[in-house]
């Protein structure tokens, strides 16, 4: 259209006269000659530079025909390839996910059953050690009852020992001192008069020994 335009008025051009007077002097009219085909051609690629490609709306069509066919290869890409893909890898996370969760609640079932058992092996080892411990209290009391009951009759017979040799010694010392006192008494009465008769003597000490 451009290119219509500038033929036309090369035409209206080069009908006009060539030269005009103006005050009596000869003026070439630079629109009476016509620009070189060259010059003309240059001149309509520079004003067709001018216009932003895809402003121009001479290649409209083209412009979505080409945005169409991108726009169906992007989405055949991304829902054939891409899409499947993140499906896949959000699907494998979300299994790894359960499973981890799922492992952590058996291990917490196990450790809390760990842990139970392990309260009740330490409360049934505390029963134990106070049956234990109140088991050999008993036994401890029972032995020491036993060996009191046998140190004290061991005492009681030794003490009987005693009393009894104590006893035997008293009355062997009380013979001696009758049998000292009928001799000493016998000296004396001899001393005195000569002559002394034993059985006397003998009633006179043992009436003075039961006093």
């Amino acid at each position: 259209m451009a290119e219509t335009t500038i033929l036309l008025a090369q035409a209206e051009s080069s009908a006009a006269p060539a030269d005009a007077v103006q005050n009596g002097v000869v003026v070439q009219d630079s629109a009476a000659t016509p620009a070189p085909a060259g010059e003309v051609h240059a001149t309509t690629e520079a004003e067709e530079a001018l216009v932003f490609p895809p402003f121009d709306a001479t290649t409209f069509a083209s412009q979505l025909l080409w945005f169409a066919l991108a726009f169906g290869v992007l989405y055949v890409l991304m829902s054939r390839v891409a899409l499947p893909q993140i499906g896949s890898i959000i699907d494998k996370r979300k299994a790894r996910i359960d499973g981890d969760l799922k492992e952590a609640e058996r291990l917490r079932g196990e450790t809390d059953k760990a842990i139970a058992a392990y309260e009740a092996a330490l409360a049934e080892a505390r029963k134990n050690a106070h049956g234990i411990a109140e088991e050999t209290r008993t036994s401890i009391k029972a032995d020491l009852e036993g060996k009191r009951k046998g140190v004290e009759d061991d005492l009681s017979k030794k003490v009987a020992e005693a009393e009894a040799r104590i006893l035997k010694n008293k009355d062997e010392a009380l013979g001696r001192v009758s049998e000292i006192a009928e001799e000493t008494a016998a000296a004396l009465v001899t001393q005195l008069t000569g002559e002394a008769n034993a059985k006397d003597v003998a009633a006179a000490v043992a009436e003075v020994v039961k006093g």
